[in-house]
Order: C-alpha cells, then structure tokens, then sequence
C-alpha cells in the first residue's frame, strides 16, 4: 500500500527559511532517499507537494516514500552546491543521479606532506595531503612516462617517511646514481622540493618553462666547466623530449583547457575529459552515471562536471568546453572559479578546433560505453574472465574500506560453539569471491577453557595460530581479513595480528544482524547497500565461515555423543572405541550393521559384537 505525505505537513513547510540551503527527504527506517539543494529551502520544499499531475512518475514515487524531512540552511547557493554534493556522494541516494568513479584506472601519487616526497602508482584517491595526478587511462603510457621521470630525476624509491625514519645507511640507489641520499643528508630538502616542483609542473603538461629552465641550468654548469652537471640536464632535456613525442598536438595554438562529452545508453551514461595543456592531449577520465531515467542532458552534464572537478580541486583549466549549457552552470562556474582563484570560464564551442575536441570527447565516451556494454553481455553469458585486472567487488571493497589496492584474496574467520562444548574456529579463503577450498583450515581451540565461553579470546586464539604458522612457513597472505562478529572480534583479531607480525593487513568485522561494517580506527560502523558487489563478497565469506566451522563443530559433537555411548558398553576400551570411530563414524551405522560387520573391526569378537548390538537394541526400546 502506498504512504501517504502525511508525516511532512504545510505547517512544517512553512516553518522553513527563505535561505539557500540542503533538504534530505528519508524513509521510515531512516535512510536517505533524496538529496537537493535549494536557493529556498521552504519554496523548494513546497514545489513537491503540489498537484500529482504537474509531477514526473519519479517524484510521484519518491513523495509516496518520504516520511521525514531534514534541512541545512546556509550562506549561499555555492555552498549549497557542494553540501549536496558531498551528501550524494556520501548516502548514495536512490532517487538521485549516481556518479560511479571507474576505479581500475590508476593515479600517480606525490606525497607533499612529507618533507621528502615519494612519488608511486596507486588507485586509491583519499584526502592525505598528497597530489593525485590522473586517473590514467593508459596504463603502459602512464608507466613509461613515470620510468622516464625517474630516469631524469633522483626520487627516492624508500618508503620511509623522512625525517623521523631513516634508513642506518643510504641504500643502493644512492650508488648507482638513482638518489642523492637525502636520508643521509646528502641531499637538501630545498633541493629536493625544487625537483618535486619540475615534476609536478611537466605531469600538468607546462613543459616550456622547465624546457627553459633546465637549459639555462646546463649552460651554466657549462660555462663553470661542470660537465656532470651539464649532462644531467642534457638528460632532462632528453627526457622531456620523450615524454612530448607521445603526447599528440591537437591544439596548435597551445591552449591549456579541458573539453568534456558524454553518451547515454537505457539508464548508463558514460562521460569522458579530455584533458590538453599546452595543445597537448596528457590525458583521459571517465565516469558513469546510473539512475538516470528521465533524466535531461543538462542535468546530466551538471552531475558529471561535478564528478570530474569536485573531488580534484587542483588542476582547472582556465577553459572548460562542454558540449550543452546545462543546469546550475553559473554556480558550478562561481564555484571552480573561487577554487581556481584565477580566470577561467565555461565555453560551449561551435565551430574551430574547440569544436572538434568537443566532438573527440563525445566519440571517445560513445566507444568506451560500448566497449563496456559489450564486455557485461559477454561476461553475463560466459562468467568475467581473470585478466589481471580486479573484479568490480574488489574495486567496491578498496573504495568502501579505504584500501591501497583491491582485496583479490580474502581469508574469514568465524568461531562455533555450544555451551562452550566442542568448541571450534574456522578460516576459510576466497581468490576473487570464489571458494579456494585448499586454503580452508579449522581448529580445535585448546587454549581457551571450554566452559569459559568467551568469543573474543577464542577469536584471538584462532587467528594467532593461523598467521603464526604462515608466517613461519613463508605461506602467501591474503589481502583483507575478514572476522565475523563486531568491535570486539575485530579488536582481538587485530592483536593477534600484530603479534604475528602481519598488522599491515587490512581487517574488517560483519556484523550479522545489521550486516554492519567495522573498521580499526573507526568509531562508527559502515552499512554498504545490499545491492553492493563488495557486500556480497564479505556476506559470501562470512557464511562461508560460519558454514564451515558449523560443520566441524556438529562432526565433533556426533563423536563425542558416539563416544560416549560406547564408553558405557562392557567390553568397549578406548582402543576399541577409536576403530568403531574410525571404521562406522556414527552410532546410527553401528546400529544397522550385520555381527559379520561388526567382527570385521579391529579387536572386535563375535560375543563384544553381540554385546554392541544388543546394548544399542536396548536404547531403541526405552
């Protein structure tokens, strides 16, 4: 039956401001349904409960869900702007248009919060301090162009974070001409920031002014008759010419700007930036939308333009292309403008080479959203194929949880018990969401007394003696850890791990009732959606778990029922007792078997098993 509007009534309505702010409609169960701005909150609001026939079947719908109302007033559109952006992004709202970062594509990372920086490929995009350069779509033309800075620069490879570690002594590098060991002060750090600086300004494409420094540089190491120096900077000369002759020139007035297109198909929407510096093309970003029926082009272009810009602040063009005007364009404008604190504007081009890289960024969206559709029908028919890149759960799961890399491997833990009887642990493995049952492992716990009935420390004991003997034996290990249970289970897995020396695994716990998601460090627990692809694969391993430790706990618990049954029979020793255990299983078999059956045990007669039979006779008749 569908609700009524009933919960947000005209009194409530008219008790909002008249001020720009954020509204958040949620359901009954308190979750986020939609989330908008308004240059009047209390106009705005209104406008939903109007007359059923001047609404779009989507809002007709929303409205029926809505049973609350909350509101965030504040200064000005643009704030709001971002507010609502950056509640979307967090609650990932049903009735509002999804952005979907593609996150197999890789970003090169420059660590400018440490005094020595270090520059290396992640995929992992977080607010750190660091610079994020990309996403790079080509991955063998992004690899090579990092080998070539290197090449041309001496950026330390350690991953110490200087200076509050450094190594005993400079490393190999160092002698092979690769870094100047500033871990040994051999090295300033206002040496080394004006090398970052170089490389900052060649990945965003200035290539001229370094061109110019960098050969004054050589002619006066030149002139001091300082020829290591001079051809150091020949190097880097020759560097920056291998890096140009793979960029193509498509603007040969060398403008810097970037132009963005777009393609839809059913409710996917692929959107493509292009992005060109001194008429150089450095590179591509892509992102999806979903939940996009009904949707206009405008309104699209509006969400991706924030997609692309949003969330990476620190390299705006002073020249936008877009392929439509679309909605909010003149806050979206203030906005970057204020963030760019420099000219820049927004340009729908119609003729020119403008034009041109306009329609390149549409064909290039049109074909990756096909090549995209072509791969889910293959993969629907035929199962996805392990290329070497990650599944889209994994991609869930690193975005989600904040990892460095996607989880391939997960290994899950999971503890059975009955009263504190036969009390028993698993583990069990997954290598790309699927069952690896060669990895499986269960235990017996022995360190914690069974009447004692205490979770955490049977889960500390289980995980300390897994990843002791894998360390020990130099076993591979897996890329996330997975407890089933809460804050409690995961803090006792977590030391555990330490003591094993493997705390640079990422852990999480699932809670089975809310299927809620606790991280180390983190006070609140995570609710993924239950349509999330990562959810699914940590449901999958924690039931696998649970399956599995079930199992062994239950074959326990038979044997012991077995076993103590037979203790009591005359006749029936321990050695006796282990080879009916071993050759029958349960009392049930022993039962239904022949004397001829039974004889044919080990230190088993014909008049014991008479007496065996006769004894479990007795039972079926009391």
């Amino acid at each position: 039956m569908n609700k009524s509007t009933h919960c947000i009534d005209q009194n409530q309505i008219r008790a909002l401001p008249l001020q720009p702010g954020v509204y958040v409609f949620r359901d009954s169960s308190e979750n986020v349904l939609y989330v908008g701005k308004a240059k009047s909150l209390r106009a705005r609001v209104k406008s939903y409960f109007g007359a059923d026939a001047t609404r779009p079947l989507k809002q007709n719908w929303l409205i029926r869900e809505i049973d609350n109302l909350e509101t965030f007033p504040v200064q000005s559109e643009s704030e709001a702007l971002l507010l609502e952006w950056n509640l979307i992004k967090e609650f990932s709202p049903p009735f509002n248009i999804r952005l979907r970062d593609d996150k197999s594509y890789p970003y090169i990372k420059i660590t400018l919060s440490e005094a020595f920086p270090r520059i290396f490929v992640t995929r992992r995009l977080v607010q750190d301090g660091a610079r994020y350069l990309g996403p790079f779509t080509d991955v063998g033309a992004m690899r090579s162009a990092l080998r070539t800075i290197k090449q041309m620069y001496t950026v330390r490879s350690c991953h110490y974070r200087m200076p509050d570690e450094v190594p005993p002594r400079p490393c190999l590098d160092y002698h092979i001409g690769r870094c100047k060991a500033p871990c040994a002060g051999l090295q300033s750090e206002s040496e080394y920031r004006a090398m970052i600086d170089d490389i900052l300004e060649i990945f965003s494409g200035r290539t001229n002014k370094i061109r110019s420094s960098v050969t004054s540089r050589m002619e006066e190491a030149s002139k001091a008759l300082d020829f290591e120096r001079a051809g150091a900077m020949r190097d880097v000369l020759r560097g920056l010419d291998a890096l140009e002759s793979r960029q193509a020139v498509i603007d040969p007035q060398g403008a810097n700007h970037d132009a963005i297109g777009f393609a839809r198909e059913d409710d996917l929407v692929c959107g493509s930036l292009l992005r060109v510096r001194e008429g150089r093309l450095l590179g591509r970003e892509i992102r999806y939308l979903t939940n996009t029926n009904d949707e206009e082009d405008a309104t699209l272009l509006s969400t991706l333009v924030k997609g692309f810009y949003f969330r990476n602040e620190e390299d705006i063009p002073p020249e936008l292309l877009v392929p439509i005007k679309f909605d909010e364009q003149e806050l979206v404008h203030e906005y970057l403008s204020n963030r760019r604190r420099d000219q820049f504007k927004i340009y729908v081009p119609i003729r020119g080479t403008k034009r041109s890289l306009i329609q390149a960024a549409t064909k290039n969206a049109t074909h990756v959203l096909k090549q995209d559709k072509a791969k889910s029908v293959g993969e629907a028919f035929s199962g996805p194929k392990n290329n070497g890149s990650p599944p889209l759960a994994a991609r869930r799961l690193a975005e989600k949880l904040g990892l460095e890399n996607p989880p391939r491997t997960i290994a899950c833990f999971d503890i059975s018990t009955l009263a504190g009887r036969e009390s028993v642990g698993s583990a069990v493995w997954l290598t790309d969401g699927q069952p690896d049952k060669n990895e499986y492992r269960r235990f017996r716990i022995r360190d914690v007394i069974n009447h004692q009935v205490d979770d955490y420390a049977m889960m500390q004991e289980i995980v300390s003696r897994y990843f002791d003997r894998r360390v020990r034996e130099a076993t591979h290990l897996p890329d996330l850890v997975v407890v089933d249970g809460g804050k409690g289970q995961l803090s006792a897995a977590r030391q555990a791990m330490d003591n094993a020396g493997v705390s640079d695994i990422s852990t999480v716990a699932l809670a089975k009732r809310d299927e809620e998601v606790f991280r180390p460090s983190h006070k609140d627990p995570l609710r993924l959606p239950r349509t999330d692809p990562g959810l699914h694969w940590l449901q999958r391993a924690r039931d696998e778990a649970h399956r599995f430790a079930l199992q062994y706990n239950r074959t326990l618990r038979k044997r012991r029922t077995l076993r103590t049954r037979l203790e009591e029979i005359p006749g029936i020793g321990p050695a006796r007792e282990q080879e009916l255990l071993r050759k029958f299983g349960s009392l049930g078999v022993i039962r239904n078997a022949s004397i001829d059956e039974l004889v044919e045990t080990r230190g088993v007669g014909r008049s014991t098993a008479v007496t065996i039979l006769e004894a479990l006779a007795s039972d079926d008749k009391q």
